[in-house]
């Protein structure tokens, strides 16, 4: 397998290691990265709780911290690898899903080191976020990460222990309107309302990580026991939303805490169970 390198790391240390991303790609990088682009709103927040002073670019979709103040490289769908070059990072984070493979590869072709994970659930978020900052930047573990960590963890058995239930709860998670779609699988957040007891339902023979589906499916008490309307990647609000279900009670919520894998789920495995049980 073709290792990519970072031109900036390997002329500015004399010592190389090569670490392997979530995707099996070969990354070529210092002891120590002091210098990141974050692709991925999720690992920006990841990156700017622990070391802020080494994230040097990250995208205009990059919203926490709030007070974030680095260079923008433009949208997860189209960075501009131009003004990344110009950042001289040494590695740059994206995402399996977030981020298009023809970027990635337009990076390494720039000799810029890339490392992709690959996130479909609690676990692999867990374990890939201690890959990225142990192994790729090599800073240890975070405290947020081992907080995240022990939360998460006594959800193992898939038995709703962190929203302290046994009982399936029933939630359809739509993601856009008109058309609508909802959240499928394999899915990063299917997988979170797993683990809080709860099943990410979809219409009669939909398939697939985002289905399309008709509202009368979704407004159906026989379907579901709860809708949940987060402000993202549609900006569902108390006016557009939650007036299309006069069947299924819903209720908004930030998309933060079932999308983002990072701090953010330190604060969703504290508050996500009581929402999820009104």
């Amino acid at each position: 397998m073709i290792a990519t390198t970072s031109v900036r790391a390997l002329s500015k240390v004399g010592r190389v290691r090569t670490q392997i991303d979530d995707l099996g790609f070969h990354v070529d990088l210092p002891d120590e990265v002091e210098r990141v682009v974050s692709l991925v709103p999720s690992l920006t927040e990841a990156i700017a709780a622990t070391r802020p002073q080494a994230l040097v670019g990250a995208t205009d979709w990059c919203t926490h911290p709030a007070d974030l103040d680095v260079p923008r490289v433009r949208g997860t769908k189209n960075p501009d690898v131009a003004a990344i070059a110009e950042l001289a990072p040494d590695l740059v984070v994206a995402n399996k899903e977030e981020n298009r493979e023809l970027d990635v590869k337009r990076l390494r072709d720039k000799g810029i080191a890339v490392w992709v994970t690959d996130i479909e659930t609690v676990p692999q978020a867990l374990d890939s976020m201690r890959r990225l900052f142990t192994e790729a930047l090599g800073w240890g573990s975070p405290g947020w990460l081992d907080e995240a960590d022990a939360l998460w963890r006594m959800s193992a058995g898939r038995a709703g222990e962190v929203g302290g239930s046994a009982d399936t709860r029933r939630v359809v998670v739509p993601i856009w309107r008109d058309p609508w779609m909802v959240v499928g699988r394999p899915t990063y957040t299917a997988d979170l309302l797993q683990c809080l007891g709860c099943d990410a339902v979809v219409p009669d023979g939909a398939e697939g990580r985002y289905p399309h589906a008709d509202l009368a499916d979704l407004d159906d008490p026989s379907r579901a026991d709860l809708v949940l309307l987060p402000d993202e990647p549609y900006v569902f609000t108390a006016d557009d939303g939650p007036e299309a279900f006069v069947e299924v009670p819903t209720e908004l919520i930030s998309g933060r805490l079932i999308t983002w894998y990072g701090p953010a789920m330190v604060e969703a495995a504290r508050t996500l169970p009581a929402v999820l049980r009104r």
